[in-house]
């Protein structure tokens, strides 16, 4: 279900900016995806695990924030990463 180091990497790896950036937000959106993708596939077997429904309303609202944080700042970046990660549009 979650993702190992290796996985981790190469998702950073293709969405850096520059070669070890691990902050940006493109890199933050991607790896905030990933996990949101894994807790959907973990509440599709367990419907009523409430506390974890919690931490994925909180993934999902930090990821919009910075998604509205890169729209701002870097329009051409946002829609590329929005494809890439088929999120919207």
């Amino acid at each position: 279900m979650s993702m190992n180091k290796a996985q981790k990497q190469a998702l950073i790896a293709n969405h850096a900016r520059v070669k070890g950036d691990t902050g940006s937000p493109e890199v933050q959106i991607a790896i905030l995806t990933r996990r949101i993708n894994d807790l959907m596939e973990h509440f599709a077997k367990n419907k009523k695990d409430h506390h974890s429904r919690r931490g994925l309303l909180m993934m999902v609202s930090n990821r919009r924030g910075l998604l509205a944080y890169l729209k701002k700042t870097k329009k051409a970046s946002y829609e590329k990463l929005i494809a890439e990660l088929g999120l919207r549009k």
